[in-house]
This record gives structure tokens, sequence and C-alpha cells, in this order.
């Protein structure tokens, strides 16, 4: 059973927008999959409709085969999916410990024990942990950004663009990060705009142009594609990237 699938989902910011037009997808546990595209083909305002932070007009999200079309942000994350939007992600105004803490503001009796753990996956919050977060470089504050939402334990988790505004270096480690949370069982759904790079540790890939599936499959078979890599790699190919 699919960790997560989106059947013919349509919506957008209002009853009458249509930015999504009937996207479908599918994320299994430890699995990492990628949606690239064109600016403007919906990527992002996807995940916000799976989230529940967008109502769709019609299609489906289910988690573990349960229906959770049209459900509230919070009952989604009660249910195993968290959302880590692409900016706003963190309270500049609080500690990294305090952040971490807000990610567990569900069952905050667990929020020690899941502390502890995050410290341990992510070394450098354990050193920051009395840092502002406002102090925090772009990088860090990704990384705060993830470790908040692994702190709600979930099954399946949603990032937004994670490497915009980021150096090479910070992304690359970024990229690093995402595969390790994939190998510990969560289904992990992104959208980047990072394309290359992000295929180049991805399972599987949709391309979205126009609100729509354009594409999907592998992404070795993605990055092999010279269509697609004429359209939306910029041409390169796997050597070059």
């Amino acid at each position: 059973m699919n960790a997560v699938e989106v059947l013919s989902i349509v919506g957008g910011y209002g009853a009458a927008d249509r930015i999504v037009k009937g996207v479908s997808l599918h994320v299994a546990a430890g699995e990492l999959v990628t949606i690239i595209g064109p600016n403007g083909a919906g990527k992002s305002t996807a995940l916000k409709l799976m989230a529940g932070l967008l109502k769709p007009s019609s299609g489906q999200v289910l988690l573990k085969g349960q229906d959770m079309t049209r459900h509230s942000p919070r009952e989604m994350v009660q249910a195993g999916m968290v959302f880590v939007p692409q900016e706003r992600n963190i309270f500049g105004e609080l500690t990294v410990q305090e952040n971490l803490t807000m990610g567990s503001f569900l069952q905050l009796r667990h929020a020690k024990t899941r502390m502890q753990e995050v410290m341990t996956r992510f070394p450098l919050l354990a050193e920051r942990r009395k840092s502002l977060g406002r102090t925090l470089s772009g990088g860090q504050r990704q990384l705060l950004a993830v470790g908040q939402a692994l702190m709600a334990q979930p099954s399946v988790l949603l990032l937004d663009e994670p490497t915009a505004g980021l150096s090479p270096q910070a992304a690359a480690e970024l990229f690093t990060m995402v595969c390790q949370i994939r190998d510990s069982g969560i289904a992990v759904l992104m959208v980047e705009q990072n394309a290359m790079d992000a295929l180049k540790v991805s399972d599987r890939a949709y391309v979205l142009v126009d609100g729509q599936n354009q594409f999907e499959g592998t992404a070795r078979e993605m990055i092999d594609d010279p269509q697609i890599r004429s359209l939306f790699l910029g041409g390169r190919s796997a050597d070059t990237a």
C-alpha cells in the first residue's frame, strides 16, 4: 500500500481557480519522489492541496488508503502527513530548541524523547539549541524546518523547494539529509527547481505542466530522456550536471 496517493486532484486558491487540473501521484514508504516542471505548473499548489492548506474542488488524497480529502492541516499532521513550506518555515524569535518543541505541539508529552532523536540525527541543531532561529544561516534554517517537521513523527514528508536560496554545498548537504530521512522509512515528496540534482537522489519523479501530469517514471529514466533533458533540465546530460 502506498503511504500517500493522490487521485485526479483539482484546485487552487479560490472556488473557480484551477491551478492544479487533475494531478495524480503516489509515494511509497521509504521512497523519495520529486516533482519538477516549469514555473507556474502547479507544483507547490499540489503540495498545499495534499496538506490541507487548500481545499480541492475534486479528486482524492489518500493516506495509507484512508480518504483524507478536505481534512484540515491539523488533521493531516495527526494522520502522519507534514508539510515544510519554502518560506516562513521557522520562528525567528524562538530558539532552535523552542522551534523543535513547536513541531510536537499535538503531542507535547512525547516532545522530550523526539527532541533527543532529532538532535541525535542532526548534531548541528544540538550545538545551536540555544540560538535564535533568525541567527541561523539559510541551510541551518532549512535543517531546523525539517527537524521541526520530524518532531511530529510523520509517515509522509512534503518538502516545497527545500534548496531554494541555498549555496551548492548547503543544497548538497540538504539532499543528503533528505536521503537519510527516506532511508529511515518515511515517504518523501519534494518539489524542486534544482531539478537535475534532485533527480540524482530521487527514486522516481513526476513532471507537471500547466497543472497536469506530463511525464512520470524513475529518476534515471527522466535523466536519460532527451526530451525531458531539453525541456526541463536545461539540456544537460547526467555526466555534465
